[in-house]
């Protein structure tokens, strides 16, 4: 098998997978069906870009394969979507999101007049040349701009996201901010390979433009494969945040301007601190920083600020010191050795006996075991 053959049936199987996920997204019975149309949109035209690796071995036709190229600028804009629909809990389309087909719209109407009302002769040898053409010059500089326009669009919300998390919630899922921060540093590194691929384009090297369309390939491949296994293997993958709450940095001002001294912080901190000794809200492993401020009768941007800037601490490890606080306590009674370490992480409010671990030995630099021992 020689190097187009295979790179044939890499770009085949990779179009395969990625139309059987989509698929599976738009078939699945979930509540989050937004989220999952829009990954599946995005999938499908990474298939219908991926799929101009075999697409003349069963159509001649031009527009058909001009609309496989100019689709490529619809990727970037559903990924973003996507991204927002998973991180954001009330994320919505709306018409405004139509401005996102900007690039695309302007993609085919560069093509109009000399492909697609071209005919016979004319239409043929401007395909044959068309990389050479201006046409495409100008389509590539809008989509390297679109892409690193988007791309850093996505980072400044998963940013976002885990500093609102960090400060709001308690168990946050950092599973989704690392599954989608390295989906997106997959997605980069595969644009940097097409980046190389069309430089490449222009030179006399068709053997490693041919490798480099096979690397893209693969790649493209088992990040499909990989999204599956993820999705198996972590049906609950996701947990948003309300796209209106903002990290504390934005209000910490205007609140200390309001008429709260010392004193009155003082005491709202030792009012914070033995409410959490005395009633122990941490207990509970979903508890967010809106269901304590209810609880403590503290407006919850207020409390928001005197965790994160007056405690100095994200509301994260605040809850979790006094989970780790209540497990030393557990693990030093000789009345409850029976209990294992799994029990009591359970018992004291964590979920996830790595994220126990981690925190456990962060605050008293042993794990569990050792302490127990100790």
């Amino acid at each position: 098998m020689d190097k187009l053959n295979f790179l044939e049936v890499i770009a085949a199987i990779a179009v395969f997978v990625s139309l059987l996920l989509a698929v599976f997204l738009l078939t699945a019975k979930t509540e989050r069906k937004l989220e999952n149309r829009l990954f599946a949109a995005f999938l499908i035209i990474n298939a219908i870009d991926i799929s101009g690796l075999f697409m003349h071995l069963f159509t001649d036709s031009y527009n058909l394969k001009a609309f496989k190229i100019s689709a490529y600028l619809l990727v970037m804009p559903l990924f973003y979507l996507y991204v927002n629909a998973v991180c954001y809990s009330d994320f919505t389309l709306k018409r405004k999101h139509l401005l996102h087909l900007i690039p695309f719209i302007i993609a085919n109407l560069i093509l109009v007049p000399r492909l697609f009302l071209a005919e016979g002769a004319a239409k043929e040898s401007f395909f044959k040349e068309m990389w050479h053409s201006p046409e495409m010059f100008i389509y590539q500089a809008i989509a390297e701009l679109q892409y690193f326009f988007y791309i850093i669009a996505v980072f400044l919300i998963l940013k976002k996201y885990k500093k609102i998390y960090l400060e709001n919630y308690t168990n946050p899922n950092t599973l989704l901010y690392k599954w989608l921060s390295q989906l997106t540093m997959i997605f980069l590194f595969i644009h940097l390979c097409i980046i190389i691929k069309n430089i490449v384009r222009y030179t006399q090297d068709r053997d490693l433009f041919i490798w480099l369309n096979i690397v893209a390939g693969i790649v493209f491949l088992l990040t499909a494969c990989w999204f599956i296994l993820k999705a198996l293997n972590y049906p609950e993958l996701f947990r948003r945040i309300d796209s209106t709450l903002q990290p504390t940095d934005n209000f910490t001002e205007a609140l200390e301007i309001e008429n709260k001294t010392d004193e009155i912080k003082s005491f709202q901190i030792q009012q914070l601190k033995n409410f959490m000794a005395e009633k122990e809200p941490f207990l509970n492993p979903s508890l967010t920083i809106q269901e304590l401020a209810g609880q403590v009768n503290i407006p919850v941007r207020e409390l928001s600020v005197l965790i994160n800037h007056h405690i100095n601490q994200h509301f994260f490890d605040f809850v979790n010191e006094y989970r780790v606080k209540k497990a030393m306590t557990i693990l030093k009674d000789s009345t409850k050795k029976d209990l294992t370490v799994l029990e009591i992480l359970y018992e004291v409010g964590f979920n996830s006996k790595s994220s126990f671990h981690t925190y456990f030995k962060k605050y008293t630099n042993q794990t569990p075991t050792e302490f127990r021992s100790s």
